[in-house]
């Protein structure tokens, strides 16, 4: 631990005139003395946090290198700790200033993945190389405005590193560069991920099997042993956080788009293994009432049905056999502690390796041989059904079941039986509820609840289940509707009851326009003559070379770079009466809306609304009022005027269907004001604790994605538990009816 007089030496060597950046300095400092072993290193970090203090580019710079600068350095070098000011520096000082930021933000999740200095220099200069090749200029010398892509090269650079080496990475760069030297807006669509040749690039990097290559020779493997002429329907494998599971349905087979290695085992017999699996179910498996069982029995029935599928398919192809032992993972016998942990998965991985292996499993647990024993005795005898398959799991389950079984904590598998499907084929549901989440709807239980409008299918999110501290995966159905329109009329009464307050917001918005001009050169028609350029063309006539015919420049107004989603609770008790008050909730969030809606038009900000309410996880409703780019128009107050209050409250799942739409916005500021008159409830949950660390848990994903959430409460009592949801972004309003002019003088604040 250094002395007290080092460490005030160190401080005073900090010469950085920003509060935000002197205020973070001293936990900075110890996590640099922490990591940084040597003087030469800590004299390096000090001087490179100088250095990004004068390069005019803002404090945000210094405190990223504050606090991830020695993190950096700790995994690829402390040499490097100098090198990253120096670099900042140097893009600071050219015309691509915007990629400093950028830059310093991703190079903590790149050096994760190349952990070595001259992997992080061959980096360093691959992104000087891009931006050389990208930055337009004059005659190939002298830059004139930044590179389109440099800021996106380094933003995706840790998404790119995660599925390809280095040497992978500069190939898809480097193709990116060429190809779409001429076209910004192709640039800037490859290097975000958002074009189909960039895809197409980074699966072509990676090493592998990709089914495009081999759909035509597998589809002659379907047919030949087989009989099936179904078709191959891929899923993609590079941005799901949590890998997807093949299935089979009408459509098709659902398989991954691509299969590296296993070992020795190339990525084409991994296809053959999992279309052998899929095909065996399609030809012997049957379908089971899934009400009738627990979760637990469900698992172990497919691991039963499972094995039978396969025994059946290895009796018609042998060769079946060793593929899918060499695939199978094998997990040891005490990977799971069942004094701390659930090992239902474990118990289930051993029996499945144990009925693929009967010989040669190797686990000491008379239990787990005695089924696998009477499950080959009965497939000897023929005649096997799924039902039999049922009834084993339910037998083993009943036979193994521990008190652990039901602990918070669940072992799970490092790896997966990779090629069986996700079985989805065998269950049929006949009840609208699981027996999990039973609940008693007292007299409303035979009422007749209006269903989600016919249309699009829902879309599945995950909610954070709070006592086992991690997501329940697809757990929320959201369905998407247009709001049903009404009368735009009542709306335009309310501007005219408003207009006093109207007209003072929009001379406030007004003053939020940004008075500065830009300046466009290049111009065949412009405000002025651009002297540099007339000189050069000049130059080039009396050379004998075709002038460029642009020697103009214009001016233009710069714009605000914020996309604000409005999302309302539309649940039942916006219809109630405030004390005091003669208009309900659902009155007020209207004229409140209809008033911020007038205000942001003349800001020309993009805005969307939507109201939301729910009917248990399955049927969450969200209702678009507005879309970004739609008028404030007719329309959009016919909608407005429309609006009625629903049921529940499930805000977490309303929370990631807005930061859905917004997250594709391109802008710099992203704004989600959320105005609910309380806590989250749903009828199909008891808890409410557990609602609410579901939406907290959503607005911690929201910032992830850059969005920023905002609520506005309307219950004066929701001191007890916003907070716990929004921290300190929240704004609660105690006497209702003063809601039409606080809500936009807050969006006035919160993008000024």
């Amino acid at each position: 631990m250094p002395k007290d007089s080092t460490r005030q030496a160190y401080r005073d060597r900090f010469k950085c005139g920003f509060d935000q950046a002197r205020e973070i300095f001293d936990p900075c400092l110890s996590n640099a003395l922490e990591k940084l072993a040597s003087d030469q290193a800590m004299d390096d970090f000090l001087q490179g946090a100088n250095l990004l203090c004068m390069m005019g580019q803002g404090v945000e710079p210094v405190l990223i290198y504050l606090e991830e600068g020695p993190d950096t350095a700790a995994l690829v070098g402390e040499a490097m700790i100098g090198d990253l000011a120096h670099y900042a520096y140097k893009l600071a000082t050219s015309t691509n200033a915007p990629a400093v930021v950028p830059f310093l933000q991703s190079m903590l999740s790149v050096s994760r993945r190349l952990e070595s200095r001259d992997a992080m220099q061959a980096f360093l200069d691959l992104g000087l190389e891009l931006m050389r090749e990208t930055t337009p200029s004059i005659h190939g010398h002298h830059a004139i405005h930044p590179s389109p892509v440099l800021d996106r090269f380094f933003e995706t650079a840790p998404r790119v590193l995660a599925w390809l080496n280095l040497a992978g990475l500069a190939n898809w760069a480097r193709f990116g560069a060429r190809v779409h030297a001429n076209d910004p807006d192709a640039l800037k669509a490859y290097f975000g991920l958002d074009s189909a040749d960039s895809r197409t690039v980074l699966q072509r990097e990676r090493h592998g099997t990709l089914l495009a290559d081999n759909e035509r020779r597998l589809g002659y493997y379907l047919q030949a042993l087989w009989a099936s002429d179904e078709p191959l329907v891929p899923y993609p494998t590079l941005e799901a956080e949590t890998p997807q599971r093949p299935y089979f349905d009408e459509h098709g087979l659902r398989v991954p788009d691509l299969f590296d290695d296993h070992g020795s085992i190339p990525g084409i017999d991994r296809y053959r293994a999992l279309l052998a699996h899929m095909m065996a179910h399609r030809q012997w498996s049957g379908t089971i009432v899934a009400d009738n069982y627990s979760p637990m029995q469900r698992l172990a029935m497919e691991v039963f049905e499972d094995a039978r599928v396969e025994y059946l398919a290895m009796a018609r192809y042998p060769g079946l056999r060793q593929l899918f032992l060499a695939l199978h993972p094998r997990v040891e016998a005490d990977a799971c502690d069942p004094a701390r942990q659930s090992c239902v998965n474990h118990r289930l991985m051993m029996l499945s390796y144990a009925l693929l292996d009967p010989g040669g499993h190797g686990y000491e647990d008379t239990v787990i041989d005695e089924f696998v024993a009477r499950f080959h005795e009965h497939m000897t005898e023929g005649n096997s059904r799924t039902r039999d398959a049922a009834e084993q799991g339910v037998a083993f389950m009943a036979r193994t079941r521990r008190p652990s079984d039901a602990f918070a904590e669940v072992w799970f598998p490092s790896e997966r039986v990779e090629f069986r499907d996700d079985n989805r084929h065998l269950w049929r549901f006949i009840e609208e509820g699981d027996e999990e989440e039973l609940f008693d709807l007292g007299a409303n239980a035979d009422a007749e609840e209006p269903r989600p409008e016919a249309g699009l299918p829902p879309r599945l999110y995950p909610e954070w289940d709070s006592a086992a501290e991690r997501h329940r995966p697809d757990w929320v159905s959201v369905f998407d509707s247009l709001q049903p329109a009404g009368h735009a009329g009542q709306v335009d009464r309310l501007l005219d009851r408003h207009r006093g307050l109207v007209r003072q917001l929009e001379q406030v918005v007004e003053l939020l326009r940004p008075q500065h001009r830009e300046r466009i050169r290049y111009q065949e028609e412009g405000a002025e003559l651009d002297l540099d350029v007339a000189v050069r063309s000049i130059i080039d006539l009396r050379s004998g070379v075709e002038p460029d015919p642009r020697v103009n420049f214009g001016h233009r107004h710069a714009e605000r770079d914020v996309s604000v989603s409005l999302l309302l609770d539309l649940s039942a008790s916006v219809a109630e009466r405030p004390a005091g008050s003669s208009q309900t909730v659902l009155e007020l969030s209207r004229e409140a809306v209809t008033v911020l809606a007038q205000a942001v038009d003349t800001a020309g900000d993009p805005l969307a609304i939507a109201g939301f309410d729910s009917n248990t996880r399955h049927e969450v409703r969200y209702r678009h009022i507005k879309g970004f780019d739609e008028p404030w128009g007719r329309d959009v107050k016919a909608r407005l005027a429309a609006m009625e209050a629903g049921l529940s409250t499930r805000l977490g799942a309303a929370l990631r269907h807005a930061g859905h739409f917004l997250s594709h916005r391109r802008n710099q500021k992203k704004l989600l004001l959320v105005l609910t008159d309380g806590e989250p409830h749903d009828v199909d949950v008891k808890d409410p604790k557990w609602l609410r660390a579901d939406a907290r848990q959503a607005v911690v994903e929201l910032e992830g994605e850059g969005i920023f959430a905002w609520c506005i409460n309307l219950d004066p009592k929701a001191d007890e538990y916003v907070a716990d949801i929004f921290g300190h972004r929240y704004t609660i309003i105690d006497h209702v009816e003063r809601l039409p002019e606080v809500l936009p003088r807050l969006f006035v604040q919160l993008t000024g």
